[in-house]
Parts: C-alpha cells; sequence; structure tokens
C-alpha cells in the first residue's frame, strides 16, 4: 500500500504515533463522531491506541488510513482511508472524517477523489463501498456526488454508542 497519496490542496499520509493529539482534537469533537461507530474520544491515550490498531491493520494488507494534512498549513485536518481491504474479492470500504473547521470546503471531496483514483487505478480494485448512517446528510451527498449509487439499508448493522443502528450501503465501480 502507499504511504502517502497528494493532491492539489492535501497531503494524505499513513497515520503515525506522532499524528495522536492531532487526531485526538478531531476524534473528541461530538460533531465529527455523531455518525462515526465511535464515542468521542476523552484521553489522548484513545487516540494512540487506535492509531496503533489502524497501523496493525496496515501492516497485515487489511486497512489503511491516512492522516489528512492540508498542504497551505501542514496541519492534520482529518482522516480518511479503506477501513476494508479486501483484494480476493478487489474491493474495499472507504471512511473519513473531517474538523468541522474544514467542512463545506471541498477538502473531503478532494481526498475521497485520490482515494478512488488510488483503489481504481493502482489497486485494480472493482467495487469501493461506503456505509453511512442515513440521517449523515452531509456524507451521503458527498458519496453522490462522487457517483456512488445507493444499495439498500443494513438494519441495525452496528453498534454506535450501545445501540444498534441502521446503515445506508454505498458503492462506486470501476468503469474502465
Amino acid at each position: 500500500m502507499k504511504t502517502e497519496l497528494v493532491t492539489e490542496r492535501l497531503c494524505l499520509r499513513k497515520m503515525d504515533e506522532g499524528d495522536a493529539g492531532f487526531l485526538f482534537e478531531i476524534w473528541s469533537d461530538p460533531e465529527v463522531t455523531k455518525y462515526m461507530n465511535i464515542s468521542s474520544f476523552t484521553e489522548i491515550k484513545q487516540a494512540e491506541e487506535m492509531i496503533s490498531l489502524l497501523n496493525q491493520l496496515a501492516d497485515e494488507n487489511q486497512a489503511i488510513r491516512y492522516s489528512m494534512i492540508e498542504s497551505a498549513s501542514n496541519k492534520i485536518i482529518g482522516s480518511c482511508g479503506f477501513n476494508v481491504i479486501d483484494l480476493e474479492n478487489e474491493k474495499v470500504e472507504i471512511g473519513y472524517e473531517l474538523s468541522t473547521f474544514y467542512w463545506g470546503k471541498g477538502f473531503a471531496t478532494e481526498a475521497l477523489t485520490a482515494l478512488l483514483s488510488y483503489a481504481f487505478e493502482t489497486l485494480s480494485i472493482h467495487r469501493v463501498e461506503a456505509k453511512v448512517q442515513p440521517a449523515n446528510l452531509p456524507s451521503i451527498k458527498l458519496l453522490n456526488k462522487l457517483q456512488f449509487s445507493y444499495e439498500g439499508t443494513l438494519r441495525q448493522s452496528e453498534k454506535a454508542r450501545g445501540s444498534f443502528v441502521d446503515l445506508a450501503m454505498y458503492s462506486r465501480l470501476r468503469t474502465d
């Protein structure tokens, strides 16, 4: 897996332990985690543990998560990546979150466009999936903008903050 992807305004770099403080700020914001399957973090140790877990999965080619770094400020503004990598079936599941200050500025679109390009063109992935809570309208709008197709609702598919939640399944297929 590539450890770095560069776009016009972003550098997507594989997370490392030094990112914990910046990612803690993002992952501790209830507005950011509202539709994630984690509770808002309360201690930096949680961010350190999350990065360690994600890097272990990356070492096993099961997932990879990138810190989203705004090139102009060199500041970590979120993260994105492949939550699941299934090379045998040529599919991945994407995930992403962004600091609220950067919402609505096109950074998520730019980051996901880079991930899609990497998945389809370099990894020869056939299918990219995204699961999103139906109430997360900004994320659904982003997926629609990136030409993902809604496939249906996975009823009570995951636990989020102690309760089962529905997830809308979206996908985009490689078009050769």
